[in-house]
C-alpha cells in the first residue's frame, strides 16, 4: 500500500511544523548540492525559519552569487525598460505617421485637390470652413492696414510738428536780421547799362541812344530843372535838312 498525497497546507501543530521544516530543509540543502555537482551550475540557497533563524548554502561562495544575481536582474531589467521604451516610440510614431497623413489629406483638400468621395455635407463643411479663413485673413489684412494708416498719421502730424518749429525759426531769424527793400539788377540789366555807357563814352552811341541813355541815368539838365521823372519825357528827331547838333537833336518834350 503507497504514501498517500499529503495536501500542501500550512501545519498547524508546532511540534509537527518544526520537524517537517527540519527534515525539508536538510533534503532541500542536500538536492541544492547534487545539482552542483552533477550539472555544473551555481546555486545559492537562502531559507529564514519562522523564529528568524538563517540558513544558506552556495556552491561558490553567497557574496559572488548574490552579486551575479544583481547584475543580472539590474541587465534584464534595463533591456526590459529599453524594451518598453522602443515599444512605445514605434506606437508613438506610427500615431504621427498616421497624423501626417491626415494633414497631408486635408490640406491637399483645403486645396480643391483630391475632392473624390467627399459627400454633399463634406463639402459644404469643407466650403464653411474656406469662407471662415477667408473671413480671418481679411481681418487681419484689415488690422494691418489701420496699423500702417494709425503710423503713417503720427509720421504726418511729426512732420507738421517740425515744419511749424522750422517755421518759427525763420520768423525769429527775420526778426533779428530785417531784410531790405532795394532790389538787386539782374545780369542783363547791368550788362545793358555798361553797354551803353561805354558807347557814349566812346563817341560811337547813337543819338538816340545816347538821350535815352541821360534820361536813364538822371544826367539831363531838364530833367534836373523840372524835377520830373525822366519816365515822362520822349525825344525828339530834328526834322530833314537841318543839321545834327547836339541841341536840336536831343531836345525833349514833355507828354
Amino acid at each position: 500500500m503507497g504514501r498517500g498525497k499529503i495536501e500542501i497546507k500550512r501545519i498547524e501543530n508546532a511540534n509537527s511544523r518544526q520537524v517537517t521544516f527540519s527534515k525539508r530543509r536538510t533534503g532541500l540543502l542536500k538536492k541544492a548540492q547534487e545539482l552542483a555537482i552533477l550539472c555544473d551550475a551555481e546555486v545559492a540557497v537562502i531559507i529564514f525559519s519562522n523564529t528568524g533563524k538563517l540558513f544558506e548554502f552556495s556552491s561558490s561562495g553567497m557574496k559572488r552569487t548574490l552579486a551575479r544575481y544583481n547584475k543580472c536582474i539590474d541587465s534584464t531589467e534595463s533591456a526590459r525598460v529599453e524594451y518598453k521604451a522602443e515599444k512605445q516610440d514605434s506606437k508613438e510614431v506610427d500615431v504621427l505617421k498616421e497624423e501626417i497623413d491626415k494633414l497631408q489629406a486635408k490640406q491637399l483638400m483645403l486645396l480643391g485637390q483630391d475632392l473624390t468621395g467627399l459627400s454633399l455635407k463634406e463639402l459644404q463643411h469643407l466650403e464653411q470652413q474656406l469662407n471662415e479663413g477667408l473671413l480671418c485673413v481679411k481681418e487681419k489684412k484689415e488690422h494691418l492696414l489701420m496699423e500702417q494708416l494709425e503710423q503713417s498719421r503720427v509720421q504726418e502730424q511729426r512732420a507738421m510738428l517740425e515744419n511749424e518749429t522750422l517755421r518759427r525759426q525763420v520768423e525769429e531769424l527775420r526778426c533779428f536780421f530785417p531784410s531790405t527793400d532795394h532790389s538787386v539788377p539782374t545780369y542783363h540789366e547791368y550788362y545793358s547799362v555798361e553797354r551803353k555807357h561805354s558807347l557814349v563814352n566812346n563817341g560811337s552811341a547813337s543819338p538816340d541812344m545816347a538821350c535815352n541813355y541821360s534820361i536813364e541815368k538822371g544826367d539831363s539838365d531838364t530833367t534836373l530843372h523840372l524835377g520830373l521823372p525822366t519816365d515822362r519825357y520822349r525825344k525828339r528827331k530834328a526834322p530833314e535838312g537841318e543839321s545834327h547838333s547836339n541841341d536840336s537833336w536831343s531836345q525833349l518834350v514833355l507828354l
